[in-house]
């Protein structure tokens, strides 16, 4: 059986492909860097994290870039030799995410680039860039050998709308850009906001896979299909073939944004992302997640779920392919490679020297004090995904500030308004001292901060969080003595797409990590000795 969701944490927006015995899954980043996760598996079961292909500045900046901006959707697929990725770089998307109440509500900016390698593992080229006329670009290889980009249109004009259809353009491997005319091939249905577009060519039909509703409680899957490339598109009979739209029961929420991938005897399966909403609030913490479960195509040649349903399900039939486990990823690093452990990233620059290094002193990650917490240009932020509703992390941090613009820790992260961050700083009345710092959605005074707790001088500092669903405790301890519980209960909650203001895009996931703040300028580190991040069931002790 396959246990859902597959890819655990912030993964949305799947993106599979299968080359020989080879199933690979592509996701979305946003604002972390590197860019594109890709997942490797050989039996659809097992999954481990085998790379980000876009990591150097010439296929990837996103300094500037606002929270939920960045790489979103893309779509790999291998022809000709050759692994084919195309994804956005979204510039800009509407009016709070600029940070604040100017700027534009209608106007966005997304680009549209492919990359290609001879392998996953690289090397990926440098990027060809298709288009800016809307997001979730793909591309689809047609039997004849031509090859066409597709994306969601956006229009920006007043009265216009905005998720204006999805349309097709011919791509040219000889002149590197598209040609000719590009044709709006499908319009979409009355649940509105049609995206996330992957074609598929199957006994004389072009099959449309699209995302309708918005990705979120109303997301789903909709499909259409037509004898010509261009259309016209017939809508499937059911309209979605999945969603939990106006079902609440459902364990595996928002589903929608779908790909699809044949296995060697000719069996279909469907990729798609959903969400397990915490019990107690409903806000899904840990992002947009992938699941995977077989369809079957009926007599009528529309594609349904194996019961009909349309429903996602936690536990679904394996394939039966020869069983491929790997092992495990580590629950702790000692930063004793010359690499950061391959599930921690940062935020939006391509140029991470800048931020952090594992050479300045071997065995340890040194963290350089950059700009503030939620800066969207230099920011020596560190983290991994949270993956688990109910999860343990700890860190050691030898930090010595001198004033209170000085600051390092342990931080449980969302974006620049939605974060927890227990921090060692410095002041003149009570020198070295530990407090936290939240910064809370909606929240209409200054951000929140806890009383300080003096710590002796010279000393390294353990800090440690623990998470039950939406309760959070901080605590530290120095010397190896007992962990010491800062009182507060903080909200977890926050840290989730549904914590914002309305028409705020929020896209990703929680994570948590190590962070260090100088801004006066003069980079300050901090150096970390070691990172555990360990899930376990759920406890109520907190």
């Amino acid at each position: 059986m396959i246990h859902n969701p597959i890819l655990r944490g912030f993964n949305p927006d799947p993106s599979i492909v299968r080359v020989g015995d080879d199933y690979y899954i592509a996701t979305s980043t946003f604002e972390w860097y590197p860019g594109v996760q890709i997942h490797h598996s050989r039996d659809l079961v097992n999954w481990r994290l085998a790379g980000r292909p876009l990591t150097r500045a010439s296929q990837l900046d996103m300094r500037g870039a606002p929270d939920s901006c960045g790489v979103w959707a893309p779509c790999l697929t291998y022809a000709d030799g050759l692994f084919w990725l195309i994804y956005t770089d979204v510039k800009r998307y509407g009016r709070t995410s600029t940070g604040g109440a100017g700027g534009s509500a209608s106007l966005r900016d997304f680009h549209n680039y492919l990359v290609t390698s001879p392998s996953i593992d690289g090397p990926w080229s440098d990027p060809v860039h298709l288009n800016s006329s809307g997001f979730d670009p793909s591309l689809f290889h047609d039997d004849d050998g031509r090859k066409y980009v597709l994306n969601q249109l956006w229009d920006h004009r007043p009265g216009g709308k905005r998720f204006a259809g999805i349309v097709l353009q011919e791509y040219s491997v000889e002149e590197r850009r598209l040609v000719g005319s590009r044709s709006n091939i499908f319009a979409g249905t009355e649940h509105g906001l049609t995206e996330a577009p992957h074609l598929y060519r199957r006994n004389g039909y072009y099959y449309l896979l699209t995302a309708e509703g918005g990705t979120g409680w109303n997301h789903g899957v909709t499909m259409a299909r037509s004898r010509d490339l261009r259309g016209p598109y017939e809508l499937h009979p059911d309209v979605n073939v999945l969603t939990t739209r106006a079902r609440p029961d459902a364990a595996l929420q928002r589903a929608g944004h779908a790909d699809l991938v044949d296995t060697p005897d000719g069996r279909t399966y469907m990729v798609y992302l959903c969400g397990r909403p915490l019990r107690n609030r409903g806000a899904c913490t840990l992002g947009r997640e992938t699941a995977i479960q077989q369809v079957v195509w009926g007599d009528d040649g529309w594609l349904r779920t194996l019961d009909g349903e349309g429903m996602p399900q936690l536990d679904v039939p394996a394939p039966g392919l020869p069983e491929h486990r790997f092992d495990a990823a580590p629950e702790r690093s000692d930063f004793d490679a010359l690499v950061l452990p391959i599930d921690f990233q940062w935020l939006r620059t391509p140029y991470p020297e800048e931020l952090f290094s594992l050479t300045a002193r071997p065995g340890h990650l040194r963290l350089y004090g950059r700009e503030s917490l939620g800066s969207t240009f230099r920011q020596a932020l560190v983290a991994r995904r949270q993956q688990a509703h109910c999860f343990s992390a700890s860190t050691l941090v030898e930090f010595e500030p001198e004033h209170f613009q000085q600051q390092a820790g342990l931080v449980c992260y969302y974006g620049a308004a939605k974060f927890h961050y227990l921090y060692i700083t410095h002041d003149d009345e009570i020198g070295k001292h530990l407090r936290v710092m939240s910064s809370l959605p909606n929240h209409l005074q200054a951000d929140s901060f806890t009383a300080p707790l003096a710590l002796p001088a010279g000393v390294p500092v353990e800090l440690r969080v623990e998470v039950d669903e939406e309760r959070l405790l901080f605590g530290y301890r120095v010397d190896d003595g007992p962990w010491q519980w800062l009182p507060q209960q903080f909200d977890a909650s926050i840290l989730s797409d549904e914590a914002s203001a309305p028409g705020q895009p929020n896209f990703t996931g929680a994570f948590v990590g190590m962070a260090c703040q100088d801004m006066a300028g003069t980079a300050l580190y901090a150096d970390f000795d070691y990172f555990e991040y360990r899930e376990r069931p759920y406890r109520s002790r907190l």
